[in-house]
């Protein structure tokens, strides 16, 4: 069964034909480095992150890159209400940025792409849109003009704002040619950071930055871009829009695949309606592999609903799988047939969760050889970590017993069941008895 990926740009599953046979580029948006990131950008992150390790589990050689906005409104802002210099604002959640995504354990991006580093690429491109006749000057900067792309809207259906899309940044200018027109390089105010150009010296706008980092690394045509439902208008369509314009080759990615909210009390999270979770914050009580659990087990293109119910519940079902793996032995061998349906479930458009309830069937499988290094290989991709006994920091000792325990209930031995209990509390642990399994937690 081939890999098939739903792609926002047609509306429909299509099957993956990456432009070279085994090797991918891959992009997805990064953050704008202004404030700590919430749990809506991990749901974005983390669930890519295992798209593109599932895509490395089918031996694809994808090469992940992600930009970081490390120039912006938002960042003056911050800059100017704290006192700091912009960069240095911009450097530090930078750097807290990368650390929460080590902390949630995303490793799958080959590199990280600054803005303020491809000052030249995106000056040239702003250049070439304007000898092109796409691009235009009022007092305040560059504008792409809209009307002189007939395809505008192709990825979104729409032309204009809708409810639940990003901070538009679509700059106001009483001189615009048309209400839509985003601007390309902004001549700075003063106060301002600036870059010397023969355009005009100033600074980039928000879209271009994308486009020409990606045709840096990529070209002008590569395999997929990702990101956020929440920037397919504007953001990607203006990615669309400069760089087809500047190039005139179509389409400018094959696939675009798009995670949908994380939501808190029915809303999408985020920082401009104030009901958001950082990432740091809740790794202070909750462990990489719950938010990684609670991740998976929805369809990256389907809602979550925020509840510390929901979190309770995958650390829960992490618990669950750790305690089944930890019976396992290792008799050297790889179940082929459980591989397989594995492959065959997330080869439907990185269906995570029929991958995850196949890891469970496997597990319950009492006939099922060659489990440990099956699980070892699926787990690549979810990394729950479900391998490292020990520093989850339930013992070797504490989980024998919990089997043991298992086994006496199964034959109704409860009174020797309950003196097991007895021992695992001694040892600073509590077992509780839940509807779905054993679940164990240290006092």
């Amino acid at each position: 069964m081939p890999l098939k990926l739903y792609n926002t740009l047609s509306r429909k599953k299509e099957v993956f034909k990456p432009i070279s046979k085994v090797k991918i580029n891959f992009f997805v948006c990064g953050p704008t480095v202004y404030d700590y990131s919430h749990l809506g950008h991990a749901k974005t992150y983390v669930q890519f992150d295992m798209i593109v390790k599932y895509l490395r589990f089918r031996e694809y050689k994808v090469n992940y890159l992600q930009n970081i906005t490390d120039i912006d409104d938002k960042i003056i802002k911050r800059a100017n209400e704290s006192g700091e210099n912009w960069k240095k604002v911009s450097k530090e959640y930078e750097k807290f940025y990368k650390e929460d995504m080590k902390a949630l354990g995303i490793d799958s991006v080959r590199r990280y792409a600054s803005a303020t580093d491809h000052i030249k690429e995106i000056i040239s491109q702003v250049r070439r849109l304007i000898k092109k006749g796409y691009a235009y000057k009022i007092s305040d900067g560059w504008y792409f003009d809209l009307k002189k792309d007939k395809d505008y809207g192709k990825l979104a259906g729409r032309t204009s704002l809708g409810a639940e899309d990003s901070v538009s940044r679509i700059d106001e200018n009483k001189g615009k040619r048309n209400p839509g027109d985003f601007c390309l390089w902004k001549f700075s105010k003063p106060g301002e950071p600036v870059w010397k150009a023969e355009i005009g010296d100033g600074r980039p706008g928000w879209h271009i930055e994308d486009t020409a980092i990606t045709e840096k690394e990529f070209g002008p045509q590569y395999d997929i871009h990702g990101g956020g439902i929440d920037l397919i208008f504007p953001h990607h369509e203006a990615e669309i829009a400069q760089m087809e314009s500047i190039s005139g080759k179509k389409p400018m990615v094959r696939y675009w695949m798009h995670t949908d909210f994380l939501k808190m009390n029915k809303e999408k999270m985020s920082k401009s309606l104030g009901n958001f979770k950082t990432i740091r914050d809740l790794l202070k009580n909750h462990k990489k592999s719950t938010i990684r659990y609670l991740f998976a087990s929805t369809h990256y293109r389907k809602p979550i609903e925020f509840s510390e119910e929901a979190l309770e519940n995958a650390k829960n079902s992490v618990e669950r799988l750790k305690n089944l793996v930890s019976e396992l032995k290792d008799d050297k061998k790889t179940n082929q047939k459980y591989l397989e349906e594995f492959q065959k479930e997330v080869d439907d458009d990185v269906n995570l969760p029929n991958g995850l309830a196949v890891l469970w069937t496997l597990l319950r499988d009492k006939d099922a050889k060659g489990k440990l290094k099956t699980v070892e290989k699926i787990d690549r991709v979810f990394c729950f970590d479900l391998l490292k006994r020990e520093k989850e920091g339930i013992t070797k000792e504490v989980r024998k017993l919990v089997n043991q325990r298992e086994k006496l209930r199964k034959q109704k031995n409860f009174l020797e069941a309950d003196n097991i209990r007895h021992k695992i509390n001694n040892l600073g642990f509590i077992i509780e008895d839940t509807e779905k399994g054993v679940v164990v937690k240290r006092k």
